[in-house]
């Protein structure tokens, strides 16, 4: 099996980045705390994005790092890319005002 250079800090995390390119039906193996979780990719990963270790539901935080770093605006099936086509950024919006 191929080794893919991801990282995963948290097991609290939604998302992992690509830290090698990642091709579609690629099998990864995240491991964060004592926590290890296998997914395929499912379709193209370039380096540097960030991609969903788990199914995520519209609405749901997403968590890199850690932290919420914004909200899906659709559903993300786990393996699928995560981008500003299916992720609003919660941090540094001027033009939304925190409830």
């Amino acid at each position: 099996m191929d080794e893919y250079k991801t990282l995963y800090l948290s097991s609290k995390d939604s998302v992992a980045v690509a830290l090698s390119e990642l091709p579609a039906q690629a099998d990864v193996i995240l491991k964060a705390d004592e926590y290890e979780l296998g997914i395929t990719i499912l379709e193209p990963i370039r380096f540097g994005h960030k991609f969903a270790v788990k199914a995520i539901r519209q609405g749901d935080d997403i968590i890199k790092y850690g932290e919420v770093i914004g909200a899906a605006v659709t559903d993300i099936p786990a393996g699928a890319h995560v981008h500003v086509h299916n992720l609003e950024g919660k941090r540094g919006r001027g033009d939304k005002i925190a409830k």
